[in-house]
Parts: structure tokens; C-alpha cells; sequence
């Protein structure tokens, strides 16, 4: 008897702030990875394979509505499931 687990497919625009409309609550009953330009990221906040850019938070620095500060960094962006 095998468990085969179905998987969503990744979407190529993900968000992990459920007030976003890009956010997939399916996809985050897995565990996932991003790379950007080959090299794992654990603190990517939300990417966009297409546009080739992952959003992380910008240091300890909040807004006015205490969320982080995001800063948009540009490359090759890579979705999996580990």
C-alpha cells in the first residue's frame, strides 16, 4: 500500500500573506523551496517565475500597519516541493 500524495501545481505567481489574491493555501500543505539564481532562499515572502523576481523582507523594518518592509530582488526564480 503506497500514499501517494496529490500536489497542486506551483503556481508561477505565489504569495504567502493570505490577504494577497496570488496566495494558494493547497500549496502551503507542503513544504516548498525558491531559488534565486541557483541559490536556495528560506525568507522569500512572495515570487513571480515569469517576471523573474522574489520579494523579501528589507532587514527589522516595518510599515506603518507593522508589516515587514519588502524589497524586490530580480533573477532566475525556481519553485519545488522538497
Amino acid at each position: 500500500m503506497t500514499d501517494t500524495l496529490e500536489r497542486p501545481l506551483l503556481p508561477d505567481h505565489l504569495s504567502i500573506d493570505p490577504r494577497s489574491p496570488h496566495h494558494v493555501a493547497a500549496v502551503f500543505e507542503h513544504d516548498i523551496g525558491i531559488r534565486l539564481n541557483d541559490k536556495e532562499r528560506t525568507d522569500v515572502e512572495e515570487y513571480c517565475i515569469s517576471e523573474r523576481w522574489v520579494k523579501v523582507p528589507a532587514g527589522k523594518a516595518l510599515d506603518r500597519k507593522g508589516h515587514p518592509l519588502m524589497i524586490k530582488l530580480k533573477g532566475k526564480v525556481e519553485a519545488f516541493y522538497k
